[in-house]
């Protein structure tokens, strides 16, 4: 059986008791990052087999795990934090365990795209996940502009170092349009800033950009009174200390 564990996107709290035990019960660890998972189960206090699985090394190391399950040990998979297979590997090792009809289970817990989507205030239905924003700032500008025209809620994750460009062309793009910006998501200084694209410029260029960032969006237009409200108050801040 190959058991799907979502991780802790921050918070170590929220480590689920059926994930604690599929690591415990677990003869082989498939992680994007093997020091990273090997950082979480020292926090178990657990000590297990794992074996790299991400993008450069998938299709060599499907067989080999494949011939594991097949074999009958129990295997699971993370990624770095959340649930795998959203923007992380997972997809083709799921996609191998259907076509050659081995058993899997998804065990619900962590992500950063409905936390985000949650706590931005925005129309939680229907929504559209991208996966990370591209690196370019002309296809970036394109993903705007398509997500845009979907008239719905957006939620794509961004990097810190990249953000002040991305508002800027959301001020381009959709100047009046509702943003929020969800940062480092269950952790010590998550927030969530609200606002138009000129109001969190304004707010992250006087600041150290750092930690994980999901982008929500909503082409609806602030009235004046949002506009104002939002303004005045941002960030909405929640620090977890």
């Amino acid at each position: 059986m190959l058991s799907i564990l979502p991780t802790p996107i921050g918070n170590l709290g929220d480590l689920s008791h059926r994930v604690e035990a599929a690591f415990k019960g677990c003869e082989l660890v498939v992680a994007e990052d093997t020091r990273r998972t090997e950082q979480l189960l020292k926090h178990l206090q657990l000590r297990k087999k794992t074996v790299s699985f991400q993008e450069h090394n998938e299709k060599q190391r499907l067989p080999m795990i494949l011939q594991a399950l097949r074999e009958g040990r129990e295997v699971v998979m993370v990624t770095d934090a959340g649930t795998p297979s959203i923007s992380d590997p997972g997809y083709r090792l799921i996609r191998a365990c259907l076509e050659n009809k081995i058993p899997y289970t998804v065990l619900p817990g962590p992500s950063a795209v409905t936390t985000a989507l949650v706590g931005s205030g925005l129309p939680p239905v229907p929504f559209c996940f991208g996966g990370f924003f591209p690196n370019s700032g002309s296809k970036r500008r394109s993903e705007i502009k398509t997500a845009l025209a979907r008239g719905m809620t957006s939620v794509y994750f961004e990097s810190p170092h990249r953000l002040l460009a991305s508002l800027k062309d959301f001020m381009l793009l959709m100047p009046q349009g509702h943003l929020c910006v969800a940062r480092e998501l269950s952790k010590k200084f998550e927030e969530y800033c609200h606002g138009t694209p000129e109001t969190l410029i304004e707010y992250f260029s006087q600041k150290t950009i750092q930690g994980e960032i999901t982008l929500v969006f909503h082409p609806c237009p602030f009235s004046s009174k949002e506009h104002k409200d939002h303004s005045e108050n941002i960030p909405i801040l929640r620090n977890l200390a």
